[in-house]
C-alpha cells in the first residue's frame, strides 16, 4: 500500500476519534439548558447548578484529550497533504473560523463557569457562560456536518486549486442537511453518554429525552446517508453506510431498554462507520472539484513528498501508541458514575 494511501486512512481515523469522543461532549453542553432547566422550569429545578455541575464534570477531564484529535488531524492534514490543507483552508475560511472561535468560546467557559463572584452576580456569571458552553457545543456540532458534507458533494475548485465559490456555495441543502445530522446525532449521543456517567435525576432526564430523541435523529441520519449513498456512494461504502444504520437503530433501541453500555457503543459505532463512509466515497480524491473533475484534489497530486511521508510514518507510529494509551488511562481513572453527592459545593471568587 503507498504511503499516500496509508496517510489518507490515517487522516480518516483521526477524524473518527474526534468525531466519537468530541461528539458527546458537544451533546453534553447542547442538552445543558434542557436537562438541566433554570430553576421553576423543572421538578427538580431547585437543584438546576449542581445538574449542571454534574453534566459538565462528566466531561471535564476528557473534553481538553479529545480535542488533541482535531489538532492531529489538522496536523497531519497540513503534512501529508499540504494541497488539500491549504484550498480547504481557504475556501472554507469563514466556518472553520467561527468553529474556531466556538471551540475556544467553550473552552474558557469549562474553566471559567465556577470562578464567578457569590450571590445574584455569581448566578449571573454562570449563567452567560451556560450560554457560552451551549453555543459553543451547538455551533461547531452543525458546521461539522456542512464542511463534510461539502467536501464529500465536491465544491468549485479551478485548475490552481484555488476555491472559487463563496459562503452560500457552502450553504446548500445537501451539507445543511448534513449538519442537522451531525447535530442531531451528536446531540442524542450526549444524552446516551450522560445516562451511562451519571445517576440520580439527570440520568433518568437523559434517559427521558433519549426516548425523544430517537425517531427524529434517525429519520435524519437515514435520510442523509441514503442521499449520499446516492448521489456520491461508491459501491464499497454502501456496507459501511448499512453499518451506521443498525449500529444507530440498535444502539436507540439498547438505551431505551436502560442498556446505557451497548447504547454508547451502538452511537460510537454508528459515528465511526459514518465517517468511514464519507472518506470510503471520497477516495481517491481528498476535495473534488464542481468545476471539473480534472481539477479535483487527489491522493497523489495533493500529497507531500514522499521522504515527509515515511518522516511522519515513523513519528506515528512512536508516538501514537503513548497518545492512546494516556487517553484509555484517563477515561478508566474517571470512570465512576457522578450523582448530586458527588459535587462540592463551590467557593466564591475572592475580590
Amino acid at each position: 500500500m503507498e504511503l499516500t494511501t496509508v496517510w489518507f486512512i490515517l487522516i480518516a481515523v483521526l477524524w473518527t476519534g474526534y468525531f466519537v469522543l468530541e461528539g458527546f461532549d458537544f451533546g453534553v453542553g447542547v442538552l445543558l439548558p434542557v436537562l438541566a432547566p433554570r430553576r421553576g422550569a423543572h421538578d427538580g429545578g431547585a437543584h438546576t447548578d449542581v445538574d449542571r455541575r454534574v453534566m459538565i464534570n462528566s466531561i471535564g477531564p476528557v473534553w481538553d484529550g479529545n480535542e488533541v484529535w482535531l489538532l492531529v488531524a489538522g496536523g497531519a492534514t497540513f503534512a501529508a497533504f499540504p494541497e488539500w490543507y491549504a484550498t480547504l483552508f481557504s475556501g472554507f475560511y469563514l466556518p472553520l473560523l467561527i468553529i474556531l472561535v466556538a471551540l475556544i468560546v467553550r473552552g474558557v467557559a469549562f474553566e471559567y463557569r465556577g470562578k464567578g463572584p457569590a450571590g445574584p452576580q455569581g448566578a449571573r456569571w454562570r449563567r452567560n457562560w451556560d450560554r457560552a458552553i451551549f453555543w459553543g457545543s451547538l455551533v461547531p456540532a452543525f458546521l461539522w456536518g456542512v464542511a463534510f458534507a461539502n467536501i464529500v458533494r465536491g465544491v468549485p475548485i479551478d485548475a490552481e486549486h484555488h476555491y472559487t465559490g463563496n459562503l452560500l456555495t457552502l450553504l446548500n441543502p445537501y451539507a445543511l442537511l448534513g449538519g442537522l445530522t451531525t447535530l442531531a446525532v451528536f446531540t442524542l449521543h450526549g444524552a446516551v453518554f450522560l445516562a451511562l456517567k451519571t445517576d440520580g435525576e439527570v440520568r433518568w432526564r437523559a434517559r427521558a429525552l433519549l426516548a425523544r430523541l430517537a425517531a427524529p435523529v434517525a429519520v435524519l441520519a437515514a435520510a442523509f446517508l441514503a442521499l449520499t449513498q446516492i448521489e456520491h456512494g461508491a459501491s464499497a461504502t454502501w456496507g459501511t453506510a448499512a453499518v451506521a444504520a443498525v449500529a444507530l437503530l440498535g444502539g436507540i433501541a439498547a438505551g431505551l431498554r436502560g442498556r446505557e453500555g451497548w447504547a454508547f457503543t451502538g452511537t460510537a459505532v454508528a459515528i465511526a462507520a459514518t465517517v468511514a463512509t464519507l472518506f470510503g466515497n471520497l477516495w481517491p480524491d481528498v476535495m473534488p472539484s464542481s468545476t471539473d473533475a480534472a481539477y479535483s484534489l487527489t491522493v497523489d497530486n495533493a500529497a507531500s513528498s514522499p521522504y515527509t511521508l515515511q518522516v511522519m510514518t515513523w513519528v506515528a507510529v512512536a508516538f501514537t501508541p503513548v497518545v492512546l494509551a494516556y487517553q484509555a488511562w484517563t477515561y478508566w481513572v474517571f470512570r465512576r458514575r457522578l450523582t448530586r453527592q458527588s459535587i462540592a459545593p463551590e467557593e466564591p471568587a475572592r475580590s
